[in-house]
């Protein structure tokens, strides 16, 4: 299996209670596919999965599913990955285990024992700013060859050494997805195939020709879309993600309040403006 385009990591949204919206949830996932996304992601980073109860992460995978096209599922322990089994469920997003830095042994370690005991495929989520483990493209090729073991969100805070080499020689049926919203025009141009991107709840069509402009070589066009969507997705990553796509969101009547839970806070208005500014130079 080979993943590619734009997979949209979706936000959660939450009413006037402080309760997850299921209805926001299922339209606003529907906009996003009917604008051309290629998948969906549920339980990323992005979606405040660490401040959801178990109860509200199955509803949301319910929800998110029932959207009906393809779907990753953030899961990072044998457990949460055994639950994904019966589930049409493309692929699970697993982030390199944070905080311990194991070193990039007890990495490839842990994604080998987490891969043969999943009964879905996994993408590695490479994100060392979140982690405190950065991986080299010798590990990340090593990762790529574990059975199960699909493709890698690559966000390592923008283009590194280590990205120019693994792209100079990708490994075989193994995805490089940009995961640095800001660093995708220049990831697409070196090969990756596509993209797993917060920044694509606003301007989702803008965001898919600009996967779509660079696998079919239409640079001219790419290069112009990069320019504007890098200012854009810069602008939506301000403040922590996701204060300000849901407050770009809210002002757009997308989802019912712009809230987030702790220890996340609301999103400065002048962020949000200045976010809705950049909207209009992606039309």
């Amino acid at each position: 299996m080979t993943l590619a385009g734009l997979f949209v990591p979706m936000i959660t949204p939450f009413d006037g209670s402080g309760a997850v919206d299921g209805a926001a949830l299922e339209k606003l996932a529907g906009s996003v596919v009917d604008a051309g996304a290629s998948g969906l992601v549920a339980l990323g980073t992005t979606s405040e999965v660490s401040a959801l109860t178990e109860a509200e992460r199955r509803f949301v995978v319910e929800v998110v599913a029932g959207v009906g096209c393809p779907l990753l599922v953030g899961a990072d322990s044998v457990a949460s990955l055994a639950a994904l089994g019966g589930r049409d469920v493309l692929a699970a997003l697993t982030v390199v285990p944070p905080f311990v830095r194991p070193g990039e042994a007890g990495v490839i370690a842990h994604f080998r024992a987490l891969a043969s005991a999943s009964p879905v495929p996994l993408v590695v989520y490479d994100v060392p700013a979140r982690t405190g483990q950065p991986l080299s493209s010798a590990t990340l090729r090593e990762l790529a060859a574990i059975p199960g073991v699909v493709g890698v969100k690559h966000a390592p805070g923008g283009i590194t050494a280590d990205t120019v080499d693994l792209l100079a020689d990708p490994p075989r049926d193994f995805a490089v997805l940009g995961g640095d919203d800001a660093f995708l025009g220049p990831l697409l141009a070196m090969g990756a195939a596509g993209a797993i991107t917060a920044s694509a709840h606003c301007a989702t069509g803008d965001y898919v020709r600009l996967v779509d402009a660079w696998r079919h070589g239409r640079v001219d066009e790419a290069r112009a879309l990069g320019r504007r969507l890098s200012r854009l997705s810069a602008a939506l990553f301000a403040a922590p993600n996701p204060t300000v796509i849901k407050g770009v969101l809210h002002a757009e009547g997308r989802i019912p309040t712009p809230d987030v839970r702790l220890p996340l806070l609301a999103a400065e208005p002048a962020l949000v403006a200045a976010a809705r500014a950049r909207l209009t130079f992606t039309a």
